[in-house]
């Protein structure tokens, strides 16, 4: 029985966990999608970028796995000033930056703002004012109203991979429809671009340093997740 679901949007961003875990491709809805099990009792799938992605493998999961629990996982940019890359956040709480619903989580301690779109630095800071949120990200939202509307809960963590004041290159030009992220492509556009060489390489630095401590968060839930549900199994056998 699967009682945790991870909804990640890259690979990138979870690979550090699932790197031993088995995968299993499956079709739901017309369209494949590829889930690491961990032969416990969590899956993880990745759903590409943005919110009509994470709602579709959120959705898939559900069917495929009927989960107790889910999650909402990834990179996310800081709306506070304090927060650095690789620090993570739990919100209690995210907010839908299309209209401003919300959806309240388990546990946290934080306010998160999905967004319909990669926000720059600028934008970021009237976000920040206008949500009084403190970190951003672009599924959030999509998984955790897809959990509602299911009666299954939901919560989330995030690591910060950019700061407040961190310009993105250009990336959402480079997001599929269907939200998967051209890494070639993005690759051709800087090489022939000297100016961003410097911000490439610190975002792969970043990408990398948030990952790390992401898996690291994340292993250590499941180990205690693991261990509540060993010493619920004995009590119950006693």
């Amino acid at each position: 029985m699967t009682r945790l679901a991870i909804v990640a949007a890259l690979e990138r961003e979870v690979k550090p966990l699932v790197k031993h875990w088995s995968v299993a491709e499956r079709e739901y809805d017309g369209k494949r999608f590829k889930f690491f099990e961990d032969g416990v009792s969590t899956v993880l799938v990745c759903s590409g970028i943005g919110e009509q992605a994470a709602r579709r493998a959120a959705e898939a999961v559900i069917a495929l796995y009927k989960p107790d629990v889910m999650q909402s996982v990834g990179f996310a940019g800081a709306l506070d000033p304090t927060l650095r890359v690789g620090q993570i956040v739990t919100p209690w709480r995210v907010i839908d930056g299309k209209d401003g619903s919300s959806v309240n989580l388990e546990n946290g301690s934080a306010i998160l703002l999905s967004f319909h779109s990669v926000a720059g630095a600028e934008q970021k800071s009237k976000l920040a004012k206008a949500y009084g949120a403190q970190a951003i990200d672009m599924e959030a939202a999509g998984i955790a109203r897809v959990a509602e509307s299911h009666g299954i809960r939901c919560m989330a963590t995030k690591v910060i991979s950019d700061e407040l004041d961190f310009e993105m290159p250009f990336m959402e030009h480079f997001i599929t429809h269907d939200g998967q992220f051209q890494t070639g492509r993005f690759a051709g556009f800087a090489a022939v671009r000297p100016w961003l060489w410097a911000k490439v390489i610190g975002m792969g630095r970043r990408s990398t340093k948030a990952a790390r401590s992401l898996c690291q968060e994340l292993r250590r839930q499941l180990n205690g997740e693991l261990k509540n549900t060993a010493e619920l199994d004995a009590g119950l056998r006693v």
